[in-house]
């Protein structure tokens, strides 16, 4: 068949991957006749990976004149609560028309197509940036627009009214900052793999410095500029935003924190492994304390917590990356990447503590 990925990632029935140790990712046969029953194209069609593959499954398929995209879940294990394809397009059809999401065009919650559930959304014409800007945007003055529309489009999804848009019960809306520190502190006690004791001076000033949330807001949970689309011409603007698996309703200002904690400013240390957008160090990308500045004015909400914000997003991060490597090391990925992060968690847990110091 003309697809460009790995040939171990697909196969013709379900019947030509049992007794693989690597299960498909795509099963074509049940596939097809899943995406004929949707009127998504028609024939045979050419597929292409998306993305990093460390996570979730992205495909772009074209077919009879179609192209789409397809997420799934990544091979098992998969940790509990984690990579829920069902809950993503879930909010992903709440947000369609009230922020900047692709549009979701077919949901499959039977596992037994593909070996998983998945959906397929459109294809959101746009670059992705990480380590450089597209040429089309490379000038300051677009940079600066970028990271001001990056801004403006968080604003937008903590605007939106969670109830009316379906999302009731998609989330706990009261006590959110609890069971977040409750959870992550559980979290470290599974994933840990030595004793680092900077986490623990970390969970124990984030337990003491509990701040007062405001008012519940649909939260992305990974909001920063290497998820999100820009549009492929000037003037830059956000066109989509994309990976919603850890989405939830809850403390706005978590999602700000976490966005400042991966902005990184040209004279910053270097986040190593973590450091996800290297671009943002360049000439006419604004300042933390101006985006943080932006933010306030433009959501009316005060930013006097932020600091305890960005401390909890980098404990977090520990947390999530300890645990990727205790499965790596123990075998239980294949990814290469997530058995380099052991040294890169003990420089993170050093710089966490560092801020809740104010450093």
């Amino acid at each position: 068949m003309p697809h460009e990925i790995a040939p171990d990632d697909v196969v013709r029935t379900h019947a030509e991957g049992e007794g693989n140790d690597r299960p498909p990712l795509l099963v074509i046969e049940p596939l097809l006749s899943f995406l004929d029953e949707h009127g998504l194209g028609a024939g045979e069609p050419t597929i292409s990976p998306i993305g990093d593959g460390h996570s979730n499954a992205t495909y772009l398929f074209e077919r009879g004149g179609a192209r789409f995209v397809l997420r799934r879940p990544p091979r098992p294990p998969i940790p509990p609560s984690a990579n829920d394809m069902l809950r993503e397009a879930r909010v992903l059809r709440g947000l369609e028309g009230r922020a900047r999401v692709p549009r979701v065009l077919a949901v499959n919650d039977d596992a037994s197509v593909i070996g998983a559930p998945f959906y397929v959304m459109e294809l959101v014409e746009g670059f992705v940036v990480t380590t450089a800007m597209p040429a089309v945007l490379d000038t300051p003055e677009e940079r600066r627009r970028t990271a001001h529309d990056l801004i403006d489009a968080m604003v937008e999804v903590h605007g939106v009214d969670w109830r009316a848009a379906g999302l009731e019960g998609f989330g706990k809306p009261d006590g959110y900052l609890e069971r977040q520190l409750r959870r992550f502190l559980g979290l470290w006690d599974h994933n840990k793999t030595r004793e680092i004791p900077a986490v623990e001076v970390v969970g124990a000033w984030l337990k003491q410095n509990l701040p007062t949330s405001p008012p519940a807001t649909v939260v992305h949970g990974d909001y920063r500029l290497g998820n999100v689309l820009l549009e492929p011409a000037a003037p830059a603007r956000i066109a989509a935003i994309l990976d919603w698996e850890m989405s939830t309703i809850g403390d706005p200002l978590a999602d700000l924190g976490y966005f400042c904690t991966l902005y990184v400013e040209r004279d910053d240390p270097s986040l190593g492994k973590f450091e996800l957008s290297k671009v943002t160090r360049g000439e006419g990308w604004p300042t933390r304390a101006e985006l943080v500045a932006r933010y306030e004015e433009r959501s009316g909400r005060s930013m006097s917590d932020i600091r305890w914000y960005r401390t909890l997003a980098l404990w977090k991060s520990i947390v999530f990356m300890e645990g990727n490597f205790k499965r790596a090391s123990a075998g239980m990925s294949d990814d290469p990447y997530l058995k380099s992060f052991g040294d890169g968690v003990v420089g993170l847990a050093e710089r966490a503590e560092a801020l809740t110091r104010g450093e």
